[in-house]
C-alpha cells in the first residue's frame, strides 16, 4: 500500500528546474500525522501546485518564443503549472469527501508536456488502500 499524500508533500516536474510543496487547504477537516490529507483533486495551479521554478518545456508558448528570440537557444522561462486533470490513480479504497485519496504513485500531467510526481508524500507512516 503506498503512503497518503499531504500538505508538504514534495513535488517535481520532469520539466522544472526545482522542486515544489503541495498545499492542501484543510476542507476536508481529514488531517493525517497533523498534515491535511490530499485527494485528487487538489491539483489547482498556485494553491495547491505552486511553480517549479523555470519551466524548460519548448511546448510551453513562452518558453517557444524566448527560445525564438534567442536563435533557438533553450531558454527557460518563469514556471505557471496547468495540470490538465486530476491525479491519476488515487487510492483504491480510500475516500476522502468522496473523492479518492492522494497517494505518492499518482501523477499529474502538466499541459507543456511535464508530468508532476510526488517525491516524498509529507507522511511516513500513513498508507492507503
Amino acid at each position: 500500500m503506498p503512503p497518503n499524500a499531504t500538505s508538504t508533500a514534495m513535488l517535481t516536474c520532469a520539466f522544472g528546474v526545482a522542486p515544489s510543496t503541495l498545499n492542501v487547504l484543510p476542507t476536508s477537516r481529514v488531517f493525517i500525522e497533523g498534515k491535511p490529507a490530499a485527494t485528487i483533486k487538489d491539483m489547482v495551479p498556485t494553491m495547491n501546485i505552486p511553480p517549479f521554478g523555470m519551466c524548460t518545456s519548448p511546448s510551453n508558448p513562452q518558453v517557444a518564443a524566448a527560445t525564438a528570440a534567442a536563435l533557438g537557444v533553450l531558454t527557460p522561462m518563469p514556471c505557471v503549472p496547468v495540470p490538465v486533470g486530476p491525479w491519476k490513480p488515487g487510492a483504491a479504497k480510500t475516500l476522502i469527501a468522496n473523492m479518492p485519496a492522494l497517494t505518492s504513485p499518482s501523477v499529474c500531467n502538466c499541459a507543456w508536456g511535464g508530468v508532476i510526481t510526488i517525491g516524498f508524500p509529507g507522511t511516513t507512516r500513513t498508507m492507503s488502500s
